[in-house]
């Protein structure tokens, strides 16, 4: 509802009920209720007036009729009661219009309100961010000072990443067919490919009773070592008794088809076996004998110790 007299009322109030407040709704004949004076800055309708003007209608320069009001207003004062026009004191500041009309409003209080709550809040996200930086450094204050020690205390000297990670196993001597000893019957052939000494150098003539491979090897420190064998069977299961230091050992070479290979087929038959050993500090005889009761059908290509 717009303010002022929109035609269908001929009482100004009854359209709008604060038109007394404005210059139009004063011009239409609104009061203020319970008939009181004038407010906001308006004079009392009620008084005697020669001239209601709209504002911006005064042309200053002309000469004016003095005006005269019952009830003076201690803060406004027409500019036609001053000689020569111009005003003896300011008129007081008048609140920013909104929209046209010349309406004259209070303090904008919801403005203040707004920049209220908005000092109220970054006073507020200023206190907490306070108290999040001193909990922070108070919790690092903590954690430095519980153990002053630090990892000192579980990585020890002889532990360090860079020692363990200089530490190599120790290299254990390992050999070939040519650089065994034969004894008994055994001789060095190449006929059969698939031996991995160099020039495919295997033992062969091993399946005689009496027939021996002798391996003199330097042990740095005595324990129990595994002896690994690489042989080449055709097919069928061997074995052979294993002396360390003139010494039969707890458990035999055994020389099983554990690859299924072919019977007859010799260079599909190369395999490898090992068994365990106790060996002293110092030089070591290992020997792989053909006794009786042995199946010694077998080509021996390396031996080497882990």
């Amino acid at each position: 509802m717009a303010p002022g007299n929109n035609g269908a009322s001929t009482t100004p109030e009854d359209d709008d009920p604060f038109g007394y407040l404005y210059a139009d709704g004063q011009a239409a004949g609104a009061t203020p209720p319970n008939g009181g004076g004038g407010g906001y800055g308006y004079p009392n309708p009620r008084s005697s007036y020669h001239q209601v003007r709209p504002v911006g209608e005064r042309q200053y320069g002309q000469t004016q009729p003095t005006q005269q009001y019952q009830q003076p207003n201690a803060y406004y004062q027409a500019p036609e009661t001053v000689a020569g026009g111009v005003p003896a004191q300011p008129a007081p500041p008048q609140a920013p219009s909104r929209g046209g009309g010349g309406r004259g409003r209070g303090p904008n209080t919801k403005a203040l309100l707004i920049g209220a709550v908005a000092v109220v809040a970054a006073v507020v996200i200023g206190i907490s961010v306070a108290m999040l930086s001193n909990g922070s450094d108070d919790d690092k204050g903590g954690d430095a000072g519980a153990n002053p020690s630090g990892d000192a205390q579980t990585v020890q000297p002889s532990e360090t990443p860079s020692q363990s990670s200089q530490a190599k196993p120790e290299a254990l001597p390992k050999t070939d067919a040519k650089a065994l000893k034969l004894e008994g019957g055994p001789v060095t052939a190449s006929d059969v490919k698939g031996a991995k000494a160099a020039g495919g150098v295997y033992v062969a003539g091993f399946n005689k009773v009496g027939a021996k491979i002798s391996w003199n090897v330097d042990i740095a420190k005595a324990g129990q070592y595994r002896l690994y064998v690489r042989f080449g069977i055709p097919g069928e299961d061997a074995n052979a008794t294993l002396n360390v230091n003139a010494k039969p050992n707890a458990q035999a070479l055994s020389m099983r088809n554990f690859a299924e290979s072919p019977k007859g087929d010799w260079e599909k038959g190369w395999q490898s076996t090992w068994a365990n050993v106790t060996l002293t500090k110092g030089t070591n005889v290992i020997e792989l004998v053909c006794a009786d009761g042995n199946q010694c059908n077998a080509n021996i290509d390396k031996l080497w110790l882990q």
